[in-house]
């Protein structure tokens, strides 16, 4: 796969450089622009198959770079590299192939080009923009990777019974144990919508992990999981919606 990489900072383009060039070879760095209109005279005399396409760059802003790119024959995938996770949103309401927060971190970056391996070259990036087809948003990951102890660890998401925040991380609760990952646990819930349900501001539960509610005697509600004796409460505001899903009133 055959990348370039768009940054107006010299700093946020040599980590990514980085990155890349800790993959042994399978994903290329193709070239490198510093701003949206060369990204895409890159795109039109090279092949390039992705664009690390950072969202505040001068002149053309990085939507507007994305939609030229879009219009293109062969067109890339693009992925947005933002500094702030509001922005990120964008990348879904415009039907691009993700999103990157810096700094990257190089667990995302792996897992998010694992699921580019195969990349669509045609891709709306705006309403009116022509497409052959209307593809769907980038696939949730099939797995969560950590380093621990030298080494790498990764988790089925299927495996996942409940995911917990606690100060700048997330425990990753699973079948076989504990995973600490440092990601935000709002953007798992965005990822990861259909299969975890929130049940408090700092815990989502994997809905076909939810074996029940208990009522306390104090008033407080717990959620009840398989293949885990932990309970986990559930906050006031969160309730209704429990209860809702749980009935199956989708």
């Amino acid at each position: 796969m055959n990348i370039l990489v768009v940054d107006d900072e010299a700093q946020a383009r040599e980590r990514l450089r980085r990155l890349l060039a800790d993959t042994e070879g399978r994903y290329i760095l193709a070239g490198e622009a510093t701003d949206g209109l060369q990204a895409i005279e890159i795109c039109r005399t090279q092949r390039i198959d992705l664009v690390l396409l950072d969202v505040q760059i001068p002149g053309t802003n990085g939507l507007e770079a994305a939609r030229a790119l879009a219009a293109l024959d062969p067109a890339p995938a693009v992925i947005l590299v933002t500094a702030f996770e509001h922005e990120a949103l964008v990348a879904f309401g415009n039907q691009l192939a993700g999103y990157l927060v810096k700094p990257v971190c190089p667990e995302r970056l792996c897992e998010t080009l694992l699921r580019l391996q195969n990349p669509t070259p045609a891709r709306c990036v705006g309403p009116g923009t022509p497409c052959d087809r209307d593809p769907p948003r980038a696939a949730p990951r099939r797995q969560i990777s950590a380093h621990y102890r030298g080494g790498l660890r990764t988790v089925r998401i299927e495996d996942v019974i409940y995911l917990r925040a606690e100060h700048k991380y997330v425990t990753v609760r699973h079948v076989d144990g504990e995973l600490l990952i440092d990601e935000s646990l709002r953007r798992l819930e965005q990822e990861f919508a259909e299969r975890f349900l929130r049940i408090h501001r700092n815990a989502l539960v994997a809905r076909d992990r939810v074996a029940g509610l208990e009522k306390r005697a104090d008033g407080g509600s717990f959620i009840q999981l398989r293949e885990c004796a932990e309970q986990l409460p559930i906050s006031r505001r969160h309730l209704p919606e429990v209860r809702r899903r749980m009935q199956g009133d989708d």
